[in-house]
């Protein structure tokens, strides 16, 4: 895409293209745990449930300030297509372990594009970038403390599990 606006950006066309895709990793994220939120609701499965509304929240709120910042940036953000979202999970384990992993991915993909701001002298996606990677280690974190609960009170009850699940 070599347009006007590309030619009048604060950002490197590259470091867009990656946060572009970034868009839509977060999009695909929140939609994944609007799923998971809705198997937990349909297991009565409370505080599970508001975590995964609150993820799915704050996963569409990080998508939209890269949109925002793209385009504030003389960029060209693109509105991602989501597709196929996994509607069915064999337990809540599994799920918070997936959620985990999702973490990782984007942990990897954010430094990816930090990384490649500094290598093309973006210093203005680079700072941006910083806020993401803090917040990525405490999403990693939330996730590994609810998997010790799960460690902790193995043999449990689901529901007295889930009763431990922090929802703030």
């Amino acid at each position: 895409m070599n347009t006007i606006v590309r030619k009048q950006m604060s950002i490197h066309p590259d470091v867009m293209d990656m946060l572009n895709n970034q868009i839509g990793m977060e999009m695909k994220a929140s939609a994944a745990y609007l799923a998971m939120a809705s198997w937990c609701d349909q297991r009565e499965l409370l505080n599970s449930k508001a975590f995964f509304y609150k993820q799915a929240e704050e996963e569409r709120e990080h998508a939209m300030k890269i949109f925002k910042f793209v385009n504030d940036n003389g960029g060209a953000a693109i509105s991602p297509n989501v597709t196929n979202v996994n509607n069915e999970f064999e337990s809540l384990k599994s799920i918070y372990e997936t959620g985990l992993e999702h973490e990782i991915s984007v942990t990897e993909s954010i430094f990816k594009i930090f990384k490649a701001a500094r290598e093309k002298n973006d210093f203005i996606t680079e700072v941006f970038m910083q806020w993401f990677v803090s917040e990525q280690s405490e999403e990693e974190d939330s996730f590994r403390s609810i998997l010790d609960i799960f460690d902790l009170m193995e043999g449990m009850p689901l529901k007295m599990i889930d009763e431990r699940i922090p929802t703030e």
